[in-house]
């Protein structure tokens, strides 16, 4: 264990996360999704769900500027309480996120730096967020 560090972050996870440049691409996906198809790189994580996950993450991982996340829609459109507990976790509202159908969303899926496959049960519990610029503690250079 780490001190400061989320304990729902493993350390695959954590290296991942550190090797990502700006604007490269995490998923993190519920237990349906085909991480193992879709990802060229995978982590299996599945004793915690989606939301709690996403709120671990952005706690080292800053987010791009808009759109740095995007969400699977609904077949019917509607906004599901996974998918508002993961706006909230990532800190945006519904318009600060992109809707994508569910093979749109693997499409982009296919190109991101790693697919986290979740044990979260609840349909379109996936989320799909893109790494901001890491800046210095104090804001000089190192």
């Amino acid at each position: 264990m780490l001190t400061g560090i989320d304990p729902a972050l493993s350390g695959e996870l954590l290296h991942h996360l550190d090797a990502m440049g700006h604007s490269d691409a995490v998923v993190l996906a519920d237990a349906h999704f085909p991480a193992a198809r879709v990802g060229r790189r995978w982590i299996d994580l599945p004793l915690v769900g989606t939301p709690r996950l996403l709120q671990a993450v952005c706690t080292v991982l800053p987010l791009d500027s808009a759109p740095a996340v995007d969400l699977m829609a609904t077949a019917d459109g509607s906004v599901g309480e996974v998918q508002q507990e993961l706006l909230a976790a990532a800190g945006v509202d519904a318009d600060g996120a992109r809707f994508l159908d569910r093979f749109r969303f693997y499409e982009t899926a296919a190109e991101a730096f790693v697919v986290v496959r979740t044990g979260e049960t609840r349909v379109y519990g996936n989320v799909l967020l893109r790494k901001g610029v890491v800046t210095p503690v104090g804001g000089g250079s190192r």
